[in-house]
């Protein structure tokens, strides 16, 4: 209780400080750890001058938690053009406001402030904030076993080889086991809800010429989970083939955490502490038409600093941007990653993600990593994966002082999972592609619309912001 109290009291702190903060950027002599990070002439451009808000209601959409209604708000400062930092940076400031519910009945509140460069130096600073509860979490598993067929939670010696069959196949009724009802369904039993609260603190230093960066942070979570057996559920009858509804099964998660196979479902206080290593030479940061970008990021949870588990998390990510020499603005993007999990002992809800300075990373399907595969679908304590996409602008229009430019995004996706990271390999390799859609707004704000297709599934993803 006393951890809330503390992040009651930094998140009360950090809204009084965004509530009087203002820009007055006193930049330093000398500029040479960021003159790498030049805009390209034509985005210079257009850049946006002073303060500037971007608000749209939220209709961002995910074959898992559903359709999302809310508000997602930006609050920029960007200076003067005179401005000597104006020209490398995409923002003096950006202050970022998030606020949704969802149709499967998740909701969350994010609150971010992200200052690069303050005032002129070598640091930047960031703070979330972030309260969630998501009950449409997916669980398939969490060895390199998942890198099968699917297979119903009670019967793991039947497959199916699409999502749509799988999903069928899980809502017939069956005859309940041990400590279930007597007619089961098995429609909610790849489910789980979380419901979080988390804090991070992060600052990185330039070094050099600024291409260079190293990254440190802290970061406290307090989490709690819930499975759904007995509650009621969607479910065929195996003989008229009618639609009705029954009492759920075990779920996947709850019989791997009986069997001892997976901790961490009683949820818990996490206490984080965050490392990395950056080489950065983008040249617009939310859209980038040129240069690289590299990470060696770290986590590190121990009882020593807080923590009720026992982990050590490493991804190594690279990606790169290319501008081709047609069309107003095409760009060719890749991002290669890979990363592990050390600790016998770390929780399953670690293995959902892999941390980056530049946000949290889904791991590996869904709309950040495997467009076509459902969130989680496959999960190990190893993995890599792959993104290129082809970013070509079609056309650019202004309506008063707002800039919107409208593009397409063919992309292919790949990756797998391993046990071990010395068993990482390009064997049983998991691919997905598709066709994008993006609108730029105010260069800094990116919709994206993204349909994804693989050999299990079909899927349509809507949000905000770039894949990567």
């Amino acid at each position: 209780m006393s951890q809330l109290k503390l992040i009651k009291k930094i998140l009360f702190c950090f809204i009084l400080t965004i509530s009087t903060y203002s820009i007055n950027a006193q930049v330093n002599d000398t500029l040479s750890f960021v003159k790498s990070k030049r805009m390209s002439d034509d985005d210079l451009a257009k850049k946006r001058e002073g303060t500037f808000i971007t608000g749209l209601p939220d209709f961002s959409s995910d074959p898992v938690t559903g359709f999302g209604f809310g508000l997602r708000s930006n609050v920029y400062w960007n200076g003067e053009r005179t401005n000597p930092l104006f020209a490398y940076t995409p923002y003096l400031a950006k202050l970022k406001a998030n606020a949704a519910y969802y149709t499967s009945n998740a909701r969350e509140l994010i609150l971010s402030l992200d200052v690069p460069y303050y005032k002129g130096t070598r640091w930047r600073f960031k703070i979330d904030f972030k309260a969630q509860q998501n009950p449409a979490n997916l669980y398939f598993g969490s060895t390199e076993s998942t890198l099968g067929n699917l297979r119903l939670p009670s019967n793991e010696n039947i497959t199916f080889s699409t999502y749509e069959v799988f999903d069928k196949a899980r809502k017939t009724l069956r005859p309940g086991g041990i400590g279930e009802a007597s007619f089961v369904t098995d429609a909610l039993s790849n489910r789980f809800r979380e419901t979080e609260y988390m804090l991070n603190l992060k600052g990185d230093y330039a070094i050099g010429n600024g291409k260079w960066r190293v990254m440190g942070g802290y970061e406290i979570q307090n989490l709690s989970y819930k499975t759904f057996e007995r509650e009621e559920a969607e479910a065929i009858n195996p003989n008229s083939g009618e639609e009705t509804t029954a009492p759920n099964g075990f779920s996947l998660l709850q019989r791997d955490f009986n069997q001892g196979l997976i901790s961490g479902l009683n949820g818990g206080w996490i206490s984080i502490l965050q490392t990395a290593l950056i080489y950065d030479t983008r040249d617009f940061e939310p859209d980038p038409t040129k240069g690289y970008y590299f990470e060696i990021a770290n986590e590190y949870s121990s009882k020593y600093i807080g923590s009720q588990f026992d982990f050590n998390k490493l991804f190594i990510q690279a990606r790169a941007y290319q501008k081709l020499p047609f069309g107003k603005r095409t760009v060719v993007a890749g991002r290669f990653g890979v990363g592990n999990i050390f600790g016998s002992n770390a929780p399953f809800f670690e293995f959902q993600d892999q941390w980056s300075p530049e946000g949290s990373i889904n791991a590996l399907g869904g709309k950040q990593s495997l467009r076509g595969y459902r969130a989680n679908r496959f999960l190990a304590r190893s993995m890599w994966f792959t993104n290129i996409e082809l970013r070509y602008r079609i056309a650019e229009t202004k309506l008063g002082k707002q800039r919107f430019a409208f593009g397409v995004a063919p992309f292919f996706d790949a990756g797998t999972v391993r046990d071990e990271w010395q068993n990482l390999n390009f064997k049983n390799i998991h691919y997905s592609y598709g066709l994008g859609a993006r609108i730029a707004w105010n260069q800094s704000t990116i919709l994206s619309f993204d349909y994804g297709m693989s050999k299990e599934d079909k899927l349509f993803y809507i949000g905000i912001g770039q894949a990567f």
